[in-house]
């Protein structure tokens, strides 16, 4: 497999003249939507040996629409030039090697649609366009010259390769001209023969009229046609041939010299062979050209079918051709052919590149007429990636073209081997997912809520689900069965089914044995299981966890529910993301940390990811469902919408992301830290995939038509732009791409219909009223010789006794007007003719009146109903023919209204007849929701289930639309509060959090008012309103202990304020207890909860602090913001605080202890050493003396907490002998425990301070004193150090430290172990020290001040044992070392040594002593060698 970066691109543009072009030496161009993609052809390419010879290497980005135009200039020493033109007026000049616009013109009015570089000139550009004006450009001299040739349709030009003056046009309409652009466009010859579109024009080679046998008398089709003027001694009477190619399946040469036709190629009809074509799909044809250099009896065309032909062009009278690759079966295109380029490579070959509809580009060996290879490119966008976990390297993309490829990735003869698959598809492919075993099964959803399966090693085509979604299929998933398709037994039901979740919220269940029974949805098992009363979410992602025994549901809402199998029990919910989320992916189960695997990340349209460690929740199983609302990682850095996660298979904890901003970025999710970014695309990303073999390797899609490969050590950013790309790369093109046909065909407008004019309205009133009887009146108004014909023939016919003979009858037929005047039947039969001239005429109303008087009411409320022409006063009038034609009267008519649009009057008549039910279900579904619901209530029972219904569909319609707050009163309406609180706080503002707090609280949802109202809370506390935030929580009772925590954290946020110098943010808003109160720290923190919160008995204490203990917080990191970090602290204070009230000192000292470690985690020291003065302004001395009171003075905890106290007075006392003043608020620990020595940590805190809080403020400044003495205070600090070296935990950090080592050395053998294996795969490649390499070595050894120890090989079973060792020594320590802190002995001891070097005899000689036993001891391990090195030599 290649280690070199691939490119998908988009396909070439259909229906252009010239739209790809080529140079010598290699380079190969087409025009893709609104760029052109280059392609390096030949030796140059650098193609991996045995594959191909092409790559594509770059795109011309610049156009705003389709690019129409694409030509190189073919002048040696200029071949890296190019021009294009586009559909948005412009043609611009590129360089190749820069990728930049040299220059650019918009001259053109209007579309431009053909365009080329004149071969003869160097500067020249000719375009011309769909008016038929064609412009002149002169680059070096940035001059034009306009040309109004012919008023038509240009479609196609191409400069004459002999002479610099002359152009041949090619018309819509099929008229061929060539002009002379030296005489102001000059028509020289009109050419005359073909009758439809020229699709192509190609001059013959060479110059003259020799090189083909034609006797042109005797071939001649057609009569010169003169041009209607003499032109003397024109450059063309020396002659050349010219070829057209035309939509009406001809080709003609054309003779110069003589203006006239001298041969014409009909296209034959070829076999069809199996080409993958969907037979659907009408054609229309496309023929273009290619004259061959050098081979003037020769002419490549394109055939009706893709084929492409060698014509001969020798024997004029004999029609014979070539077919290309006529041998090999499927080489050809199987689609029309729009464009052909020769391309002489380096290597001194002759090809041809040809562009089709079937999205292929192939390259054809001219030598002997075989396809070398095929470029495949994607005709929409790429939605979605899937490699397969069974057969290795082989890539599903879902193509928003209505096709999947499958793309080998591994093979090792076509870098490009892609399968395309269509039958079935007819759609946007919007999700794919393989079988997890079984061979070449993938499934597949798409955007028309399609769900398929693909046996991809069969011709079959797919089988398709009987049950489909409404809307777009978002996931695929296989997972374990559960009821009702799990209770079959072993033999009855598969192993794995198929779960699909839909745009409309559903997710469904399907049994892959038998697609074509019904798919359930899970929603009803989880309801029964859970026994939910309330509206579930509406789903939008779902993710197994990979032992198949817990399911991951996200949510529209922004929630994730996580259930377990087999009856899907619901045991945890997670609150974290507050919009759609789009994607979830657990960690795979084959690293070399076996929990990692409980790790589940999602990512939602907001642009956080969170990362929940789900662990503790599964193993504990619990009863009732937990809700998670903190994760365990946040990783922070994309700009617009996440769409796709996917975790790394060859490392653990290392996430790879897509997002709307236009990048992809890769996680050390454990360290949140970003490892690099991705910015190739010119898109919204859909899909990412990691690469199955190659841990470098990582490919991913998009909406700008392309799958790119590409390599995560070649990329140069870090982390994501802080500009989202997506105000950049979505500007809506109007391409029209993905529905070319219909651009393709789009030439026929329609007529618009004129308004008539309005007449003056005292016309209007004055107009006749329509006869009833016009046919009748008519005959009356005859001449004299006829009307006394009428009297005669009435005559006999009323006083004739015996029976009317035949002519008389004739006679009264003929005149039906009489029927006025003899019997019923005859007067019927006038009715009934005069009624038909009615219809025809367009006037069904009098027709119908007729048969009114006529007295067939029946008959009319019938003939209305079948012709849809029933009005209001005819199904008034329907009661007189009896009730039951009076109620299906009405019906017809309510459904005639339907078929008009005008639903809420067909709802009206429905209620005339009393079908209320009908009536709401016909405003229902046609989304008149509130005349729906006005109805409902007026006419049925209040407890009906229906208006129910009415409330909760339009709620979620409301819901969808963003309209929460009348969403909320439909849930309300329909009684159910839980979801009207839920809907309120979705908009995430606080004003509607506390709204939907204070809902949820006054209709009894306790659980949720409470987590609604500190989810307000804390969001207030973002925007520094504290006063806000207290008020929040005072709507639940049970949130006092969060008052209590919020309080305090008021307190210390307040006296961190004061100490420093104020910014030019908005002041915060306190609340007034906050100034008001002076002392120590701890007892203004009491002052004011007895003043604000009446908190004063120890029974009130004791409740605060059971509120408040149950909820813990994940361990702090370098990278927790700094008010995170803050309230997770205060927390704990108020913990401690509580505890102290109650006099149980064992659980104030825990307490405290876990706020100072939060900060020593977090590397803030500022922070520390603030809670070490607020907390024990005294020293721990008074703590002491109180456990001692109660014989728990020896507590760890104690000693832990001691130890921090004094370790943070030994690093003060370090740094004012360092300088005068630290100008660094925050102190940077090394990230593994290894201390910084003195110049690091100056230089550090001089160059970039590391502020990770923003209320952190430099310590008070001292005066300066270059020599500090001694103080009494000092001592007692170097001689409280004993306390810190302690034996059992330096033993205890030593063997963690070496377990780590252990870890790193073996994860840095399996990296060089795979770059040696990919080593090997790539020697035979071009250029083996690529960029990228040499970037992965550089990055490779971290511990480059350790470079010295790198050479010491150990062996795999010495690493075991060393590992083995150090676990069991761990294992033998007591639970008491394990479970609390402990600073770093060995850092201790270096800065005691530090301080006894720069103020020799000040440090006591025995404390000395132990430092340096300690560190001989102990320091071991690499990273205390070369300090033990420096002091204990």
């Amino acid at each position: 497999m290649g280690q070199e970066p691939r490119t998908l691109p988009p396909s070439p543009n259909w229906y252009c003249a010239r739209c790809s072009d080529a140079v010598p030496g290699g380079l190969f161009g087409f025009a893709a939507r609104t760029s052109v993609f280059l392609v390096r052809v030949g030796p140059g390419a650098g193609a991996i040996p045995g594959t191909p010879p092409f790559r594509v290497i770059g795109e011309l980005v610049g156009h705003t629409e389709r690019v129409s135009g694409f030509t190189f200039s073919h002048h040696p020493g200029q071949y890296n030039l190019c021009a294009t033109s586009s559909d948005d007026g412009t043609v611009k000049i590129w360089d190749v090697e820069t990728k930049t616009v040299v220059t650019e013109h918009a001259l053109h009015q209007h579309t431009i649609s053909a365009l080329h570089w004149s071969p003869r000139v160097k500067d020249l550009i000719v375009s011309g366009d769909e008016k038929g004006v064609v412009f002149c450009y002169w680059l070096n001299r940035n001059d034009s010259q306009q040309l109004s040739v012919e008023p038509r349709t240009i479609f196609c030009l191409t400069c004459s390769p002999h002479d610099e003056d002359l152009v041949a046009i090619g018309y819509k309409d099929g008229i061929v001209v060539i002009i002379d652009i030296s005489k102001k466009g000059e028509v020289i010859h009109r050419l005359r023969g073909h009758d439809d579109e020229i699709h192509s024009i190609a001059w013959c080679p060479l110059p003259g009229e020799d090189c083909l046998s034609i006797n042109q008398e005797e071939n001649s089709e057609e009569p010169e046609i003169p041009n209607g003027k003499v032109i003397a001694q024109t450059p063309v009477t020396k002659g050349c041939y010219l070829a057209t190619g035309s939509k009406d399946q001809t080709i003609r040469i054309w003779s110069c010299s003589r203006g006239r036709g001298v041969m014409i190629l009909k296209l034959p009809v070829l076999k069809r062979r199996g080409g993958g074509i969907d037979p659907t799909v009408k054609e229309r044809l496309w023929l273009t050209l290619h004259w061959p250099k050098n081979q003037p009896t020769q002419l490549v065309s394109s055939c009706l079918g893709g084929e492409l032909l060698l014509w001969d062009l020798t024997q004029s009278w004999r029609r014979k051709f070539t077919v290309f690759s006529a041998s090999s079966e499927g080489q050809n295109h199987s689609r029309i052919v729009f464009n052909l380029c020769p391309l002489h490579t380096e290597d001194d070959k002759q090809l041809l590149l040809s562009t089709s509809m079937d999205r292929d580009v192939k390259c054809w060996d001219m030598a002997t007429l075989e396809c070398c290879w095929t470029l495949p490119s994607l005709g929409g966008f790429a939605y979605s990636l899937a490699f397969s976990p069974v057969d290795t390297g082989s890539l599903a993309i879902g193509v928003g073209d209505g096709m999947i490829r499958i793309w080998n990735t591994l093979s090792i003869k076509n870098n490009y081997d892609v399968k395309n698959f269509w039958q079935g598809v007819k759609s946007k492919v919007t999700a794919l997912s393989w079988h997890p075993t079984k061979e070449g099964c993938l499934a597949f959803g798409t955007d028309d809520g399609k769900v398929g399966l693909y046996d991809t090693y069969s011709n079959k085509p797919p089988q398709i689900s009987s049950t489909y979604h409404k809307k777009t299929v978002y996931t695929l998933a296989w997972g374990p069965p559960v009821p009702p398709l799990s209770l079959g037994g072993e033999g009855d039901r598969p192993s794995l089914t198929l779960y699909s979740c839909g745009g409309e919220g559903i997710v469904l269940q399907h049994n892959p044995w038998k697609l074509s029974g019904e798919a359930f949805d899970i929603n009803k098992l989880i309801r029964d299981t859970n026994s939910i009363k309330y509206k579930l979410p509406v789903h939008t992602e779902i993710s197994w966890k990979a032992d198949g025994k817990i399911m991951a549901l996200g949510n529209e809402d922004g929630s994730i529910e996580i259930f377990q199998v087999p009856n899907l029990k619901l045991i945890c919910t997670i609150q974290q993301h507050h919009k759609l989320v789009n994607t979830i992916s657990w960690h795979h189960e084959h690293g070399s940390q076996p929990e990692l695997s409980y790790l589940m990340a999602s990512g939602s349209n907001n642009a956080v990811i969170y990362v929940h460690n789900l662990k503790t929740v599964i193993e504990s199983n619990p009863e009732s469902p937990v809700t998670i609302t903190e994760p365990y990682r946040t990783l922070s850095g994309h700009t617009a919408r996440i769409t796709s996660l996917v975790w790394s298979p060859h490392h653990d904890g290392r996430l790879v992301s897509a997002s709307y901003d236009g990048t992809a970025q890769v996680w050390d999710a454990l360290q949140e830290e970003p490892v690099c970014n991705f910015r190739g695309h010119r898109g919204r990303l859909f899909c990412v995939a990691w690469s199955p073999l190659d841990p470098d390797c990582i490919y991913s899609g998009a909406d700008d038509f392309c799958v790119y490969k590409w390599l995560t050590s070649m990329q140069e950013h870090s982390r994501p732009p802080q500009v989202s790309r997506e105000s950049v790369i979505c500007t809506p093109v109007s391409l029209g791409f993905e529905k070319s046909k219909v651009t393709a065909n789009n030439k026929v407008t329609l007529p618009k219909k004129e308004t008539p004019k309005e007449k003056p309205e005292a016309f209007i009133k004055k107009r006749k009223a329509r006869s009833m009887l016009p046919l009748s009146t008519s005959l009356d108004h005859r001449s004299k010789e006829e009307l006394h014909r009428d009297c005669l023939v009435l005559a006999t016919a009323k006083h004739s006794t015996a029976e009317l003979n035949e002519d008389v009858s004739a006679d009264l037929e003929e005149r039906f007007h009489l029927g006025l005047f003899t019997d019923r039947t005859t007067l019927y039969r006038m009715i009934e003719v005069e009624g038909k001239g009615h219809l025809e005429n367009g006037h069904p109303e009098l027709f119908h009146q007729l048969m009114l008087w006529k007295g067939d009411l029946k008959g009319v409320l019938q003939t209305a109903a079948e012709r849809g022409e029933l009005t209001d006063n005819l199904v008034a009038m329907a009661p007189v023919a009896g009730y039951h034609v009076w109620v299906w009267a009405v019906e017809a008519f309510a459904k005639q209204l339907c078929f008009q649009d005008q639903y809420v009057k067909a709802a009206s008549h429905l209620l005339s007849i009393h079908k209320v039910y009908e009536a709401v279900e016909l405003l229902k579904s046609n989304h008149f929701y509130r005349e729906a619901i006005a109805v409902a209530k007026a006419r049925l029972r209040p407890e009906d289930p229906i208006l129910k219904d009415l409330y909760l569909s339009w709620g979620a319609i409301l819901e969808k639309d963003g309209h929460y707050a009348v969403a909320a009163k439909c849930y309300l309406g329909a009684t159910s509060a839980y979801d009207a609180a839920k809907v309120l706080a979705k908009k995430g503002d606080t004003a509607s959090l506390r709204t939907a707090a204070e809902l949820a609280s006054i209709v009894g949802e306790n659980e949720l008012s409470s987590s609604l109202a500190l989810r307000c809370a804390q969001e207030l506390l973002l925007a520094r309103n504290w006063v806000g935030a207290q008020e929040a929580l005072q709507l639940h009772a049970s949130l006092k202990g969060q008052r209590l925590v919020f309080c305090l954290l008021e307190l210390l946020s307040q006296h961190l304020e004061e100490k420093q110098v104020p910014e030019g943010r908005s002041p915060p808003s306190h609340n007034a207890w906050a100034t008001s109160i002076e002392g120590p720290f701890v007892e203004r923190v009491t002052a004011v909860w007895k003043s604000a919160f009446g908190l004063d008995t120890p029974q009130q204490h004791q409740t605060a602090f059971q509120q408040l203990q149950n909820i813990k917080y994940p361990s702090a990191t370098n990278n927790t913001p700094s008010k995170q970090l803050l309230l997770h602290m205060c927390h704990d204070l108020t913990l401690a605080v509580l505890s102290q009230q109650m006099a149980s000192w064992d659980a104030a000292v825990e307490a405290l202890l876990r706020a100072v470690v939060r900060s020593y985690d977090s590397g803030n020291f500022t922070i520390m050493q603030e809670v070490h003065a607020a907390f024990l302004p005294k020293g721990c001395d008074p703590l002491r003396d109180k456990l001692s009171d109660c014989q728990s003075a020896a507590t760890p905890a104690f000693k832990s907490l001691e130890a921090f106290f004094i370790y943070g007075r030994l690093y003060e006392f370090w740094w004012s002998l360092s300088r005068p003043c630290p100008k660094s608020s925050v102190w940077v620990r090394a990230g593994d425990g290894r201390m910084a020595s003195v110049e690091q940590s100056q230089q550090l805190a001089d160059a970039n301070p590391k502020e990770t809080d923003p209320k952190a403020q430099a310590e008070p400044s001292r005066p300066p004193a270059p020599d500090v003495e001694l103080t009494e205070e000092n001592e007692q600090i170097l001689n409280a150090c004993k306390e810190l070296f302690s034996e059992k935990h330096a033993s205890f950090q030593n063997a963690q430290r070496t377990v780590a080592e252990v870890q790193e050395t073996l994860a840095e053998m399996i990296r060089q172990h795979q770059k040696s294996q990919l080593g090997k795969s790539t020697a035979n490649g071009p250029d083996k020290n690529e960029p990228g390499q040499e970037a992965e070595q550089s990055l490779s050894s971290p511990q480059s001040q350790c470079k010295e120890e790198k050479n010491e090989q150990v062996s795999l079973p010495e690493l075991t044992r060393r590992l083995t060792e150090a676990n069991e020594r761990i294992a033998k320590f007591p639970e008491s070392i394990k479970t609390w802190p402990f600073p770093d002995v060995l850092e201790c001891c270096l800065v005691l040594l530090h301080i006894g070097s720069q103020r020799p005899g000040r440090v006591p000689q025995e404390v000395q002593q132990q430092a340096q036993a300690l560190l001989q001891k102990y320091g071991s391990t690499k990273v205390y060698k070369r300090h033990c090195q420096a002091f204990c030599t």
